[in-house]
């Protein structure tokens, strides 16, 4: 058995690899481990520096020496993680570095982050044409699909302020049965 407390140089007991900030895969029957200093920060890739430099302030004074739970090995990992990704230019190579291949293989592309503030469509559709929710907890869901998860949600969506651009396709969509409410029926 492979110790990847030892090979590393992090101790945690009850923690999988990938809860340690260590990617792991087996390449032609050999463990290969990966440090990641998003997951050793537990952090988004993505996450703005203050975000970075937040979480470093967290977790060290949860594992330093004379922490709450002193760890002298996690210590030395949140330091050298955050040492990776500190500053934008060492993030930006850190970055490279990670998504540069080292063996055959395609190159994996982290997805972009989702900006908030960028100019889209007022409604995005799917290529079935059902409208796509962009806010809430169903964010990402086309309303066709969103009829068979939760029509109830949709039915409040349709009498709430925030629903109106989506009021007339979900007032489709929705079954024609007794549990629709007065109101619902009135914006027909």
């Amino acid at each position: 058995m492979y110790d990847i407390d030892r090979a590393c140089g992090v101790r945690c007991e009850a923690a999988t690899p990938e809860q340690k900030g260590l990617a792991s895969s087996y390449a032609g029957g050999v463990l290969e481990i990966e440090f990641n200093a998003y997951r050793t920060l537990q952090i988004d890739a993505h996450a703005e520096t203050f975000v970075v430099e937040a979480a470093y302030r967290v977790l060290a004074r949860q594992y330093h020496p004379d922490g709450v739970t002193p760890d002298e090995a996690r210590m030395a990992a949140i330091n050298q993680a955050y040492a990776l990704v500190r500053t934008p230019a060492a993030r930006a190579h850190y970055d490279r570095e990670r998504l540069t291949p080292v063996g055959p293989g395609p190159v994996v592309v982290p997805p972009a982050p989702f900006d908030p503030w960028a100019p889209r469509d007022a409604v995005a559709a799917t290529p079935s044409g059902s409208s796509v929710l962009d806010f809430g907890r169903y964010a990402g869901w086309s309303l066709r699909d969103l009829v068979r998860q939760d029509p109830d949600y949709l039915r409040w969506l349709a009498r709430h302020s925030s629903g109106f651009r989506y009021r007339s396709e979900i007032l489709q969509l929705i079954p024609e049965d007794g549990a629709c409410d007065q109101r619902a029926k009135a914006m027909r």
